[in-house]
């Protein structure tokens, strides 16, 4: 089934419809305010990178990285994953209600989470730039984990 981020802009808004009429639970003012929240993330600058050219939904990930645990290896799938020449943009959607106000705040296990797919995408992809973000559905907003935080949680899990 093709997914709305697959269609052209113009097509978009009509698919998110479709795709929330087959949702029998929801209200038509319910399916009104997902979809106009859904086309706001969209549309959003600060998501352009994320739902743009180059951007992938549900991507496995495999491996075991430098710099992490021994015992530790990882296999599943990312969110989104935006690949560059020049950089590569690791995102999960979290759905915390309310989001934290800072990336700071953000549950251990999250950033945990992100720096572990930094650092075996470090290793997939050598010299490029490797970044992690959090979309947080609600609000919606975009927080990048920065990468001094990586390194602080990487470090943070040495002996575990």
């Amino acid at each position: 089934m093709q997914g709305v981020l697959d269609l052209p802009p113009e097509q978009v808004e009509a698919g998110a419809e479709r795709i929330l009429a087959r949702e029998r639970d929801l209200t038509d003012a319910q399916r009104l305010e997902m979809t106009k929240a859904a086309l706001a993330v969209l549309t959003d600058p600060q998501f352009s990178a994320v739902f743009g050219p180059g951007s992938r939904p549900e991507v496995a990930i495999a491996g075991r990285a430098n710099g992490l645990p021994e015992n530790l290896a990882i296999s599943g799938r990312v969110d989104r994953l935006v690949v560059s020449a020049e950089r590569v943009l690791v995102v999960d959607y979290k759905t915390n209600r309310p989001a934290p106000s800072t990336i700071d705040k953000a549950d251990r296990s999250y950033l945990v989470q992100m720096a572990v797919y930094v650092a075996v995408l470090r290793e997939v992809f050598p010299g490029r730039n490797i970044e992690a973000a959090l979309v947080w559905t609600d609000g919606p907003k975009l927080m990048p984990v920065p990468n001094d935080l990586v390194a602080k949680t990487l470090e943070g899990m040495k002996g575990h």
